[in-house]
C-alpha cells in the first residue's frame, strides 16, 4: 500500500514579519510609562511558533507543517527534548528505584537463549511491577503515553532465568482512524458500537540483552497469545461503558499498533508458525500531538483556564483516547492559531492482528460471535520463537553477551548530568559508571 505523498510546496521558517506581528496591550509601569506587553493569545502564539521552529518544522506554501527529514533518526531526534525533560523529571525515582530493580534485569552472560522460557504477568495499580514497568519505559528513545480508558499492561518473564525479558500494554484505540475502519469496513456508528472489541498496543518491546536476539518480535507474538484474550475476557466481558452507561460484552478480537518510527522493522514480514501476525494496513495521515512537549501543553492548559474552558481540567476516565488532542485544538484555536497545526505530517505505518478467524466479519456485524480457533499460548510461542529467531541470532550475534545491567543504567541518565560528569572529571562517563547527580556523590 502506497503512503500518502507528502505536500510538495514550498516551505517557509517559522518566525519572520507576519509571525513576530502579535496584538499587544499596554502595561503602566510604576513612573507612568506605557510599555506594550504581550496578550496571553500572543504569548501562546509565540511559544508555539518558537517550540515548533526549534524542532525544525517549517510550513509549506500551504501553511502546513513539514518535518525536517523523512528517516527514523529525525523521528526520534523530533521526540529527543521530550525525553530529556522526562527523564530529568524521573531521575528521583530513577535514584530510589535502580538498586531494587537491577537484579530483574539481565546481563548477557546470564541469558540462555535455547532455553528462554516467556511468561506473561498482569500488572495491578500501585504496585513494584508497575513500578518496574515505569523504569523500563524510561529507556525507550520515544517517551510513551501512559494511555486513556481500559488499559491492561504485562511484564515478560524469562522463566529460565527470572530475569525481565520485555514488556506490552494494551489500551483503548484512536477513536477516529481512517485506515482501521476503512479495512474493517465500518461506518461510524459501526465504530462507536464495535471498537469495544479491539485494542491497541500502545506499548511494546524487549529490554537489552533480549533485543539484541530479536526479542521484540516474540513481545509482539505474544500480544496475539491465547493467554492475552483470555486475560481480557476475565477484566472486560461483562464491562459497562463509562460513556455509554451499557453493558458491553466485549471480546478481544483485533489488536492494533502503529510503528513509533515511520516503517517498523518489528511488524513487517513477522511470521511464526505458518502465521503472519500483522497486516500492514496503511499509514495515519500525521496528525496528533507527539510534538506538542509537556511543558507547552501546561501553558496552553494555563492558557484556557484563563478561558474558563472545559480543557483547562485534568483528564478523566470517560473522557476519551483523544481528549490531550482535543484540549490542544481547542487553545490554538482561542489563541488565534490554525488547529491544523496538529498535521506533524509525519505518517506511521498502522498494522492490525485478527485474533480470530471471523475476525473482520464479527467487527463488521455479520457474525455474531467471534470463532478462536488455532489461537497459541505464550508457551508455544515461546518454543516456536525460540528456535526460529532467539537461538540463531545468538549464534550469528555473541555480543549479546557482553551486555552489563549498568549500560541499562546509562539510558536513563539524563544529558544534564553526563554533561555534569563530563565537566566535572574532563571526560563522557563510560558504559557502566556509577551515576551521580550535580548535587551529590551519593553513588545508586
Amino acid at each position: 500500500m502506497k503512503r500518502r505523498a507528502q505536500p510538495s510546496a514550498r516551505r517557509h521558517e517559522f518566525g519572520g514579519p507576519k509571525a513576530n506581528s502579535v496584538s499587544r496591550t499596554r502595561m503602566r509601569t510604576n513612573s507612568g510609562l506605557l510599555i506594550p506587553a504581550l496578550s496571553p493569545e500572543a504569548r501562546i502564539k509565540r511559544m508555539f511558533r518558537a517550540h515548533l521552529k526549534s524542532l525544525g518544522f517549517s510550513r509549506t506554501g500551504a501553511g502546513e507543517l513539514a518535518p525536517p527529514q523523512n528517516s527514523k533518526e529525525c523521528f526520534r531526534q523530533l521526540h529527543a527534548a521530550q525525553r530529556r525533560a522526562r527523564l530529568a523529571l524521573e531521575c528521583d525515582f530513577v535514584r530510589a528505584s535502580w538498586s531494587k530493580f537491577e537484579p530483574l534485569l539481565a546481563n548477557g552472560w546470564e541469558v540462555n537463549p535455547g532455553k528462554i522460557r516467556p511468561r506473561l504477568e498482569l500488572i495491578h495499580p500501585a504496585t513494584w511491577q508497575a513500578d518496574l514497568f515505569r523504569l523500563v519505559t524510561l529507556s525507550w528513545s520515544v517517551p510513551i503515553s501512559e494511555g486513556y480508558g481500559r488499559r491492561m499492561r504485562f511484564l515478560v518473564w524469562d522463566d529460565a532465568n527470572w530475569k525481565l525479558m520485555g514488556i506490552f500494554a494494551l489500551g483503548d484505540p484512536v477513536f477516529n482512524l481512517r485506515v482501521r475502519d476503512n479495512y474493517i469496513g465500518w461506518s461510524s456508528s459501526d465504530r462507536s458500537e464495535r471498537l469495544v472489541n479491539v485494542m491497541d498496543a500502545y506499548i511494546l518491546g524487549s529490554v537489552p540483552p533480549y533485543n539484541l536476539l530479536l526479542g521484540g518480535k516474540l513481545i509482539a507474538c505474544l500480544t496475539c497469545s491465547r493467554d492475552v484474550v483470555d486475560q481480557f475476557a476475565r477484566k472486560y466481558a461483562d464491562s459497562k461503558g463509562v460513556i455509554s452507561k451499557k453493558r458491553k460484552h466485549a471480546v478481544l478480537a483485533m489488536v492494533s499498533t502503529s510503528s513509533a518510527l515511520g516503517r517498523s522493522s518489528i511488524y513487517n514480514r513477522l511470521q511464526l508458525g505458518g502465521r503472519k501476525w500483522f497486516q500492514s494496513i496503511g499509514y495515519t495521515e500525521g496528525w496528533g500531538h507527539f510534538h506538542i512537549s509537556d511543558e507547552l501543553f501546561g501553558e496552553i492548559r494555563r492558557f484556557l483556564k484563563t478561558k474558563r474552558n472545559k480543557y483547562s481540567k485534568n483528564y478523566r476516565y470517560g473522557d476519551g483516547p483523544n481528549w490531550r488532542l482535543r484540549a490542544v485544538r481547542a487553545g490554538l484555536e482561542l489563541a488565534g492559531l490554525n488547529s491544523k497545526l496538529l498535521r506533524h505530517n509525519i505518517g506511521r505505518e498502522v498494522f492490525v492482528s485478527e485474533l480470530a478467524s471471523n475476525s473482520v466479519n464479527f467487527l463488521r456485524g455479520d457474525d455474531l460471535e467471534p470463532i478462536f480457533s488455532g489461537l497459541m499460548s505464550v508457551e508455544e510461542i515461546g518454543e516456536l520463537a525460540r528456535a526460529k529467531w532467539l537461538w540463531p541470532r545468538a549464534a550469528r550475534v555473541p555480543e549479546y553477551q557482553e551486555w552489563s545491567t549498568r549500560q541499562f543504567l546509562n539510558l536513563l541518565v539524563p544529558e544534564s548530568y553526563k554533561n555534569a560528569e563530563r565537566n566535572t572529571h574532563g571526560q563522557t562517563p563510560e558504559k557502566g559508571s556509577a551515576w551521580r547527580s550535580p548535587t551529590s556523590t551519593t553513588k545508586i
